[in-house]
């Protein structure tokens, strides 16, 4: 078992307090958006086996069967699957959907061929992996998520009161609820932008007048005038997580966070597409390939079980669960056989002999057993074999 030492990504729409709030530290002033915990080569965590710090993929890349256990080898591949983050969002992040593993693959692959470099601003696929990802709210934590149903959505829209939103209006009430969303999005997407500037310049100020549902999109356009993306994202469900609360986020499902701070466990890679909110490219041809124009029924995740609290989601690659250990209780052993991070969130708890404080965190090779002691809160990442 190793203690971590893990990288703060420093993205403009993170929050300026939070991570060093629970790491219990003071602010510098500049945004730390994400702190990852894993091996993905952007910013793979580093450890210490007596030779200096060492990043976790070379470590991993030396023995995978050792680290990562013959089955999850056999599996996934020599590599960790998984990624856990934590994520401070001050801001909101982009508005943006994340591929299915065949679409990865065929999209990557075209790049490659192409020979666009894989730092290039206008590259859309990374790496060949789908990005599923779990979010579990530790303050209460704004996002949207999924299409509204169409109808909602309309009427949603026609109260703003703005003449130059008919038009959607009108078309999500003309069509079958996924061509609808989709013919919107398009339209909304390939609007002269001038024009849409002004439409949503006068969204913005009846949004801002109305308040109620209407406040999560003024608050999206006071962080970015005039972009399209504000009235893309009032397709959008908003849900508010409570702490301990989690969202899932499949494939295709266009999303993106407002506010909070929050564990984040995805598939080990950094494939994203983005619709709006964001001076970054936006490759709508490819977006509207990937997007799941289904409405989305909403589902709030609570974690499920008695010592071990487990959020259930349908990807093999990574399995989230909690730990709340209360004063004077017995130590609880983990499961061995699968590689394991675990992160504290509260408190003071041990792993074997290692004291963890909030934002520390460990790894725990397939191999080796390890007890929870003392008092706090733990998040175990792992996967399912």
């Amino acid at each position: 078992m190793d203690r971590l030492t893990n990288t703060v990504r420093p993205y403009a729409w993170g929050s300026t307090t939070a991570i060093p709030r629970l790491l219990g530290v003071e602010p510098t002033g500049e945004p730390q958006a994400e702190m990852w915990m894993g091996a993905h080569p952007g910013a793979p965590s580093r450890l210490d086996r007596g030779e200096g710090g060492t990043a976790l993929s070379t470590v991993i890349a030396s023995d995978p069967e050792r680290e990562l256990g013959p089955a999850a080898v056999a599996k996934f591949g020599p590599r960790l699957p998984f990624l856990l983050k934590i994520l401070a969002a001050g801001a909101p992040l982009s508005l943006q959907v994340h591929p299915d593993l065949a679409q990865a693959a065929e999209g990557f692959a075209a790049e490659e061929a192409r020979g666009v470099p894989v730092d290039a601003p206008h590259r859309n696929y990374k790496d060949s992996n789908h990005k599923p990802e779990l979010i579990v709210a530790l303050t209460p934590f704004d996002g949207l998520c999924g299409f509204r149903p169409p109808l909602e959505t309309a009427e949603l829209l026609a109260g703003l009161g703005v003449d130059s939103l008919k038009p959607y209006v009108d078309l999500l009430h003309a069509h079958p609820e996924e061509a609808a969303l989709r013919e919107v999005l398009t339209a909304v997407l390939t609007a002269d932008r001038e024009q849409m500037a002004g439409t949503v310049a006068e969204a913005t100020a009846a949004a801002s007048r109305l308040g109620g549902p209407y406040a999560p999109y003024a608050t999206l356009a006071h962080h970015h005038p005039g972009d399209p993306g504000v009235i893309a994202a009032m397709l959008l469900n908003h849900v508010r997580l409570q702490p301990g609360e989690g969202l899932f986020l499949a494939a295709g499902v266009p999303h993106a966070y407002l506010d909070g701070l929050g564990v984040e466990l995805l598939a080990n890679s950094d494939n994203v597409l983005r619709c709006g909110l964001t001076p970054k490219h936006v490759d709508v041809p490819e977006l509207l390939r990937i997007v799941d124009f289904a409405p989305t029924d909403l589902e709030v995740l609570r974690p499920e079980g008695d010592t071990e609290e487990v959020y259930e989601t349908p990807i093999d690659e990574f399995r989230l669960s909690r730990y709340v250990l209360a004063p004077g209780g017995a130590p609880v052993r983990l499961p061995a056989g699968a590689p394991q991070i675990l992160l504290c969130t509260a408190g003071d708890p041990k792993a074997g002999e290692l004291g963890l404080a909030p934002g520390q965190s460990v790894f725990v090779p397939a191999g080796e057993a390890v007890e929870l002691s003392g008092t706090g809160t733990v998040f175990r990442a792992t996967v399912v074999l």
